[in-house]
């Protein structure tokens, strides 16, 4: 069962990672449609996603929520640590394949982009693409994402380099959107 519900769309709510719900996030994370698109693309133990998720583990920036619809949890979004002099912040989500296409992640990424500049005074969301990742870039850009530039042949998948897109939302430019 999902922890409270933090923030709340119109289809997803953003709900705190409990306990019960890291057998979902270890299951889901190495399943092929997932791992592939995520950088570093490596298998992870069960573990290492306890460890991620510890309670005893260091106090930090980041932001970890899991994606439910109707409770059920369908994926995970968060935010990096963020660069505290800067206000940049580097988003990432994912959902079940099962569930993707569905407008899920677009609306999970949505709150976290604006918990982020309206209560963590956030200035930048950066965000790097593996340049296979269609879906991703398709989502970024609907979202008012900038492309701002493209590293060649960054990443190794699949026995194959891939570019890396980098992408770029000021929080001006988020509240122009929302106008």
């Amino acid at each position: 069962m999902p922890g409270p519900a933090f923030l709340v769309g119109s289809t997803v709510s953003l709900c705190t990672v409990e306990e019960e719900d890291i057998a979902f996030i270890h299951e889901t994370i190495n399943s092929p449609e997932i791992w592939k698109t995520m950088e570093p693309s490596k298998p992870y133990t069960l573990n290492e996603i306890r460890a991620i998720f510890s309670s005893d583990s260091e106090p930090s920036s980041s932001v970890r929520f899991l994606v439910t619809a109707e409770t059920e949890p369908i994926g995970l979004v968060g935010f990096s640590e963020i660069n505290e002099t800067a206000g940049v912040a580097e988003p990432s989500c994912w959902i079940h394949p099962d569930y993707s296409g569905e407008g899920y992640g677009t609306e999970a990424i949505e709150l976290l982009i604006e918990y982020g500049f309206d209560h963590c005074r956030l200035h930048k969301f950066v965000a790097e693409v593996i340049g296979f990742n269609e879906p991703a870039q398709h989502l970024l850009d609907k979202i008012g994402f900038i492309e701002e530039g493209r590293q060649r042949d960054h990443d190794f998948v699949d026995g194959e380099y891939h570019d890396c897109l980098l992408y770029g939302l000021l929080a001006t430019e988020w509240q122009q959107q929302c106008r």
